[in-house]
């Protein structure tokens, strides 16, 4: 048995983020490489003359949106607790801030309270 090179695990780490970063890069050169010759994209057409350009149609207003009742999303919440069944009463629907803590403390109290 012969002993190791280094037993340093700051050199030992350098080499192999060394190795991997070279691996990447390579991959990264193989792919362009892969674009470059891809047979399957489509032949470039030769540019043509530009032609003369028609008269210009006049401009169409745009579609307008359409009209969103606000009390869409209040049906659609009351539709699903109804679905769900029970007892249950909408109190009040209010947006709320979405933060990590905020989601597993509501998920921990829904968790407890609806079983």
């Amino acid at each position: 048995m012969h002993q190791p090179a280094t037993t340093n695990p700051l050199i030992i780490m350098c080499i192999n983020m060394t190795i991997v970063f070279a691996v990447l890069i390579g991959l990264s050169f193989i792919i362009k490489f892969i674009h470059m010759i891809d047979p399957t994209k489509p032949k470039e057409k030769p540019a043509e003359a530009p032609k003369a350009a028609p008269a210009a149609a006049p401009a169409a207003a745009a579609p307008a949106a359409p009209a969103v009742d606000p009390n869409l999303n209040i049906a659609v919440i009351a539709a699903a607790v109804a679905a769900y069944g029970g007892d249950a009463k909408i109190v009040a629907i209010r947006p709320v801030e979405s933060t990590g803590w905020k989601n597993v403390g509501r998920a921990n109290g829904v968790q407890n309270t609806v079983f």
